[in-house]
């Protein structure tokens, strides 16, 4: 190859590359973190209403999510969650892990949610040893800070059970 032909594919080279990494990028500067939980295979309903902003890394899959102020909510009286201003953690392909930030109101403590798996039709929560296993139904809809899905009307959407969480094995 001459140096002609070197001195065209270097700059060419370079302008691929740059323009990749501006592509895919860019696929998701207009997406909302709740389009982002879509394209993980995650129902839009496990980030509460009010998401302010997000950061996301496609190429780890690290990611942040803003809210204003910490959200607390319970849904359907079974368990009590809340979101700090601050989330982050992991996300691929029907998991999100290593998360931080996220708890659940377990006997009379707040525990931390660590991980989340889509299995089927199912999400399995994890807080270390325990783990609990909810439809994904639940959680099609984003629930709102403060009052969960009893806003408004007052109706109430499916019954959870209560004391989700059992030990794994």
């Amino acid at each position: 190859m001459g140096s002609g032909t070197t001195k065209i594919l270097i700059p060419l080279a370079a302008t691929l590359i740059c323009l990749s990494t501006l592509a895919s990028s860019s696929l998701f500067d207009n997406r909302t973190a709740y389009e982002i939980l879509e394209d993980y295979n995650f129902p839009v309903g496990l980030l509460p209403k009010g998401v302010k902003g997000y950061d996301f890394n496609i190429t780890t899959g690290k990611f942040s999510a803003y809210f204003n102020d910490t959200c607390n909510f319970s849904l359907e009286s079974s368990y009590q969650l809340k979101y700090q201003p601050t989330i982050k953690g992991y996300i691929s392909n029907s998991k999100l892990s290593t998360l931080e930030g996220v708890y659940v109101w377990f006997i009379f403590i707040w525990v931390e949610i660590v991980e989340i798996l889509r299995s089927g039709d199912d999400l399995v929560f994890s807080i270390g040893a325990l783990s609990s296993v909810f439809p994904i139904d639940y959680f099609v809809e984003s629930p709102q800070c403060g009052c969960g899905f009893q806003c408004g009307d007052g109706q109430v959407r499916k019954q959870m059970r209560s004391n989700p969480f059992i030990f794994s094995s």
